[in-house]
Parts: structure tokens; sequence; C-alpha cells
């Protein structure tokens, strides 16, 4: 933010109505509050938004997200033999249940990492390093794999899968959690806020600016992503073939590793604009303590005050299960999907081409509707949550017959489709949801506690689905309980989650917040005096 002030701050313009479009201000208020206060110093620039974009299409996934995880799985399927199971942590288990109880080793490990760094990001001006050094990691995991691709590596990419879905879930965290802030700091919304406080609209007017901005950095950067992920897998395409992976499970095993180090490299040169261009905006002051413990002060202070966020509440428990639902949903499906296409790194490559054009048409169409309609942030979401039920729908019926429910080869490739046009944008709106119910200036804390909660659910989820295909037998079991569970939030989510009311409650937990810390620096002041 451009403001030590997270607070609301008066802009210094005459107002035709004192109170237009303001929330709860007294009626001799003598202009208008706005949200937002602007430093020409830290107004985003064109090339600091490029350079935004540009971070995220090279932390695409295709390294530790994508090609990482089936690399992994494709060392123990090979390891394992005709029997698929292997020994891992104490007792015999299937290859799918080592993975999903993988990821929920990995998710329980990000927990511990959120707490740690999200607690103390939001201040100073030093943050930026956060995401600089986990991106490094990230880094380091990538060409890791060029040294694991023989069956006998199984153990070791084991750990190269968990640090490395910790590593790459954490730098889209860091990464997402600045574009609130860039989106404040843009020429368009310092003029709205002039706007606001000259009297020409109204508060509510100006929000639905401020959420539209935000709409259009996180889905431009989504639709940005996706245009040159598809130029990239057709580089990998080509690379695939030079490495002829068709012709052997050794050159298969090699060809993936490669791909993971090539779009690592790729990752690389796309950071560092980000890490060079982005603007070092000031955090929240940590007064008189230091930052680590002005963070966990702050932590502490929102976990024991955060009732009063009532929306933000609903959203975050909503948000706990639909994303408990979807994380577990395309670990499942991935697991099917790979089995399907027998660990074939070209075949996989092609499905990921389909399913990356389908989710930049679904990003793209999804963003020109809302704002050609003026949609709400909510109703996209909403329409996302529904497509999610109904992909967990389609794997449940494959609990019962073998003809259809992600048993086919033809349902992998409509799978992507759908996946792309209808359920990719949720990675977009769930994040733009997080803001609308997040307080100015507490972004990096509060994204960080919805990642924790969508980590926590990643870590239950996983390890539910992987008893129920142990006691089962059926790969496809786990979807009775997806089903149940996303349909439960969808519900939820329409009718306990108004953002509108939430707004409200952001500016009064603000204002007690600042209130609280005007009392303490009073009280050190005066101690201070004293001594």
């Amino acid at each position: 933010m451009a403001s030590n002030d997270p607070g609301l701050a008066p802009l210094n313009a005459p107002a035709e109505d004192p109170t237009k479009g303001a929330v709860d201000v007294p009626s001799d208020t003598e202009t208008p509050v706005a949200p937002d206060q602007f430093d020409p110093r830290y107004e985003t620039t064109k090339k600091e938004i490029y350079a935004y974009y540009a971070y995220y299409v090279g932390d695409n996934g295709l390294t530790l997200f994508n090609f990482g995880p089936t690399a992994f799985q494709n060392l123990m399927y090979q390891a394992s033999g005709d029997s698929e199971v292997l020994h891992f942590a104490g007792r015999d288990r299937t290859i799918n249940s080592i993975v999903l109880l993988c990821n929920g080793i990995s998710f329980a490990i990000q927990i511990v990492v959120f707490l740690i760094l999200g607690s103390f990001a939001d201040f100073g001006t030093w943050r930026p390093n956060i995401l600089i050094v986990l991106s490094i990691i990230a880094f380091g995991i990538g060409f890791g794999w060029l040294g694991v691709h023989t069956a006998e590596d199984w153990h070791i990419g084991i750990g190269l899968y968990i640090v490395g879905l910790v590593a790459y879930q954490t730098t889209v965290t860091f990464w997402t959690a600045a574009f609130p802030g860039l989106a404040r700091n843009t020429r368009d919304l310092r003029e709205k806020a002039e706007d606001f406080a000259q009297g020409r609209i109204t508060r509510a007017e100006y929000d639905f600016a401020d959420s539209m901005k935000r709409n259009e950095l996180s889905n431009t950067a989504f639709y940005t992503q996706s245009i040159f992920e598809i130029a990239i897998l057709a580089v990998i395409v080509g690379i695939m073939f030079g490495l002829r992976v068709n012709d052997s499970d050794e050159n298969n095993n090699w060809g993936l590793s490669v791909l993971i180090a090539f779009a690592t490299g790729v990752w690389i040169l796309c950071a560092i604009p980000w890490f060079l261009w982005e603007k070092r905006r000031p955090g929240q002051d940590p007064g008189r303590s230091n930052i680590v413990l002005a963070g966990f002060k702050q932590l502490g202070y929102a976990v024991s005050q955060i009732w009063q966020l009532r929306q933000s509440l609903a959203y975050l428990a909503g948000y706990f299960f639909m994303a408990d639902s979807l994380n577990t949903t395309t670990t499942v499906i991935g697991t099917l999907q790979n089995e399907i296409v027998a660990y074939n790194s070209l075949q996989l490559t092609y499905l990921l081409i389909v399913g990356i054009a389908a989710q930049a048409v679904g990003i793209g169409a999804f963003w020109q509707i809302q704002k050609r309609y003026g949609l709400s942030t909510k109703t996209m979401f909403m329409v996302v949550a529904c497509a999610i039920v109904v992909l967990d729908g389609w794997g449940m019926i494959g609990i019962w017959t073998q003809a259809f429910g992600f048993h086919k080869s033809w349902e992998v490739w409509v799978y992507q489709a759908f996946y792309g046009l209808f359920v990719c944008p949720w990675y977009s709106y769930s994040q733009t949801m997080i803001s609308e119910v997040t307080p100015r200036g507490r972004e990096f804390l509060f994204f960080s506690l919805f990642s924790i909660v969508g980590k926590t659910s990643a870590f239950i989820g996983p390890l539910v689905s992987s008893a129920i295909i142990d006691d089962t037998g059926n790969n496809s079991s786990p979807f009775y309980f997806l089903f149940s569970l996303s349909l439960a939030s969808c519900v939820f989510l329409y009718f306990f989650v108004d953002v509108d009311k939430s707004r409200i409650e952001q500016q009064q937990f603000l204002e007690k917040a600042e209130s609280l810390t005007s009392r303490r620096s009073d009280v050190e002041r005066s101690q201070e005096e004293e001594r």
C-alpha cells in the first residue's frame, strides 16, 4: 500500500455532499472519507504491471505442480511393478494412496510456513524478499529433477515432490497478495478517489471501481499466463520429440526431468523483471517492536478479533470446504488421468495444451462477461463453484460404472476442456473474493490466513480420500465425499457471504485496530517519559 496507515484517509478536496457514499461517517464531517491514500512515488506503472504478469507466466505450475507430480508418480509406478503397491510410512500402500498422503504432508508444512511468514509480511518495505527467497528454493527444486529419473530414485522423488509443492504454493500466494496494492495505487483508482472526495460519485461506486480494477489485474494476469503457457508447451512438445520420449521408459523418464528443468529456466527469466521493478511500497509501521514481534502481535490480534469480520469468517468457512473439494478432486482425477495415458509425457503435454487453451478462453470469457454486464465478483465466483459441483458429480458416476466417470481416454480430453473453461477461473475469482473480504493494509496476513485454511483443507481432504481408497480399493470412491462437500460449500457460500456487509465490518475492524495502536503508543510514550 502507498501509506503506512492502512486505515481510512481523508482526501482534502471540497465536496458537494460531505457524506455522499461514506459508510458510517458523522454528519459534521467536512470531507468524505476515501479508503486509500496516494503517494506519487508509489503510483503503479505499466512496466510494473507487465512485470507482475510476467512473473505469473513463469510461475505457471508446469514445473512443480504439473510435471513434477507426474514424474514422481511415474517413478513409483515403475518401482512398484504390476502390484502398484509400495512400502511407505510404515505400511504397504497403493500409488494413489501415497500421492494423497504426500499431498497432506506437503500442505501441513505449508501451514507452518504461512504462519511464520504471513504474520509479519505486511510490515516494512523488505517483504518482496520473501517471494525472492521462496522463488530461489523453487528454482533449485526444478533443476534438482535432472538428477532424479530412475525407478530407484522414487524415495528422492518424494522429497522433491513435497518440498516442490511447498515452494510452488507459497510463491503463488505471496505473488497474489501483491495485486490489491497494485490495483489501489493505479492512476484510475486515484482519479476515482478524487471523484469521491469531490462528491461526483458515491462510496458504492468507488468500491465497485476498486473491485473491478482488482478483477482486471487478477483476470488479465491469469489470461496472459494461459496464452504464454500454450507457447511454452508447444516448445516442450518439440523437446519431447527431440528426446524420443516414446521410444522407451528411460527416455520418457528423462524427458519429464528435462521439461521440468526447461520450464524452471523460463520461470527464472520471467521472474527477474518483477524482482527488479516491483515498487517497495511501505507496509505497516511496526512501531517500537521489531518486525517479527510486530507480525506475531498482528497475527494474535487478527485471530482474537476476526470474529468481528463475520462475512470474512463466512467466506473463510466456505472457502475451506470448497478448496478442500477442488484440491482433492484435481489430485484424484490427475492420478486417474496419468493411469489412462500410461504416464506418457508427450500425451500429457497434449492434454495440458488443450486444458490451457480452454483456460485462456474461459478466463477471457468470464472477464468480458463480468465487465460487459457489471457483474459482481461473487456472481462470477458462484458460477465457478457450480462447475466444481458438476465435476465431482461426473466423477461420482464412475463409482458405479466403467463406461463413464474418468475411466475412458476420451473423458480426459473432455475433462481438460471443461476444467479450463469453467473451473480454472476459480484461481482468479477465489483470490479476488479474498481481497473483497480483507481489510486494507492487512493483505499479506489475510491472504496467508486464507492460504493456511486452503492448505489445511488440502491436508484433510487427501488423507480422507486416501483412507477411502485404502478401505474400498476403488480409486473413484472419494467422489462420494467430494461431491457432498462441494455441493454443501456452494450452497453455504451463496446464502451466507455478503460482500457489502463485509466492507462495513472491515472499516470497523480497522478503526478499532487504529485506536488500539494509538493507545499502545500513548502508553509506551508515557512509560518512556517516566524513565
